[in-house]
Formats: C-alpha cells, structure tokens, sequence
C-alpha cells in the first residue's frame, strides 16, 4: 500500500559520517534539492540517530514535514534500504506515510526546576551511582508499584519498542497498536516483574525514593537531565511526526520481522 504524493521540493540532510557524505555528494545531482525551510518533505541521509536528531530538531522548531531516511548507519530501523537512485523523486513520492507520537515528559528536579522534553523512542530513569534506584510508579493517578528496586526502568513508544526497550527483554509493539511498554531494567524488587504494555493514553508517573542518597537520571531519547525527583510521560498528541517507507518496508512490516529473528 503507498499514498500518493506529490512532492516537488524535496530537502537533503546527511550525517557527518563518510559514508553518508560520499551519498550526498551523488544524490546531489539527480534533483534540484531546496532548503530545509522551503522544502514540503526532507530526505535524510544516516543512521537512525540522525534520523531522531532531525525529527527532534523540526520539533524543536516548530516546523514539522515528511521524512524519508536512506540508512547508512548500522541498523537503520527508522530508514528505507539503499537502492538504485534513479527516479529519486518518484521513489518517494511513491512511498508509504506512517505517522508516529513522541511522549512529553515533565520532569522536576531534587532542586525544584521543571523541564518538559520529547521522546520519540523512549524515556528511560537510570542509577547515577552504584546505589540501586528505588522509584514509586503511578498509572493514571494510581498506585501500581511502591517499591521499585531497580537500575532503571523505561517507556517505549511502538517506533521505540525495538531499540533500548527489546534490549531490555520489553515486548515488540506494533505501531498501530496504540501502546506503550513500560519495561524495568535489572529489576531487583519485585524479582519477577517484567514490565508492564499500557494503553498509549494513560499516564505514567515515576517519584523517585531516597534521592539524595539513590539519584536517578532521566534520558528522553538523547537528552538527559540528572538528580531527578518526579517524571510524568503521556502521548503528545499534538507533534505528530510523518516518517515516509518505502512499500514493503515500513516500520509497522520491520516490527513484524524483528520477532522472527533468530
């Protein structure tokens, strides 16, 4: 299944990497490329780092558009494959839209400051020092765990759900799924608890114990803030971001042959 686009002005990012700087210097020909702030869809050349540092920086700006990824990096889950580049524009205006929600995170410190970041992946608490973390968690107002003894513990978005979360034994989520993965890492107290798969609108709050003595970062895919207190996660529903696929490899099709891997 693909959408019918019709892009005409297309932008191009790459990575500072070799290889996405030799594909950038090819690809620079094919097309009459225009800038980012121009452009009705951006192509991005990289890993899928890249691709969350160019999806945070639309975010952060206010203007969000299309992306379509070129994987040069190592896994390139958010990425389409490399293939022949003839025909570049009408590959893309070919391909399939598959819109993702980051999470909000608000989060306050020991020392009282707020701060509210996105998380297009994942928003993971981890130990700072050799002290185990102890953490309450709420779900929609209540109550779930009052005891927490852990080295961390995450939310994955379905699009994040086969990074940190998988590597954490968290569950695959397809992306229409409409859930989260909330997943513990090292989880010492309670021993067996594997996580939890929530509906994608509630509200996850984490309030950290002993956080002098026990304190706890928070990362929000690849911004971090130290000595937190408290960390609340929902949907943001209003940054919806669109990532573009080529047809037969969409993230929802990548997620469904993950499970398969052997």
């Amino acid at each position: 299944m693909t959408d019918r686009h019709d892009f005409t002005r297309l932008a191009l990012l790459a990575s500072d990497t070799e290889q996405a700087v030799e594909a950038e210097s090819e690809l620079r020909g094919l097309i009459d490329w225009v800038p980012v702030e121009e452009a009705e869809a951006v192509v991005v050349l990289g890993g899928d780092g890249f691709m969350l540092q160019t999806l945070h920086h639309m975010l952060d700006n206010g203007r969000v558009i299309p992306a379509y990824g070129l994987n040069l990096g190592t896994v390139g889950f958010l990425m389409n494959k490399q293939r022949s580049r003839s025909s570049f524009l009408a590959r893309v205006n070919r391909s399939r839209s598959i819109a993702i929600s980051p999470l909000r995170m608000e989060a306050v410190t020991q020392v009282g400051t707020h701060h509210t970041f996105c998380a297009i992946n994942e928003v993971s608490l981890l130990r700072e020092t050799r002290q185990t973390a102890k953490m309450e968690v709420i779900v929609d107002d209540k109550v779930r765990i009052r005891e927490l003894v852990c080295d961390g513990v995450l939310v994955a978005t379905p699009a994040g759900s086969t990074a940190y979360n998988l590597s954490a034994n968290g569950p695959i989520l397809p992306l229409d799924s409409n859930l989260l993965a909330l997943t513990p890492i090292s989880a010492f107290r309670p021993r067996r608890w594997r996580g939890a798969i929530l509906p994608d609108r509630s509200r996850i709050t984490f309030r950290v114990l002993d956080s002098v003595k026990r304190p706890v970062s928070a990362v929000a895919d690849q911004k971090e803030l130290r000595d937190i207190a408290e960390v609340s996660l929902e949907i943001d529903r209003g940054s919806q971001l669109t990532l573009l696929f080529d047809p037969g490899h969409s993230l929802d099709e990548r997620i469904v042959a993950e499970q398969f891997l052997v």
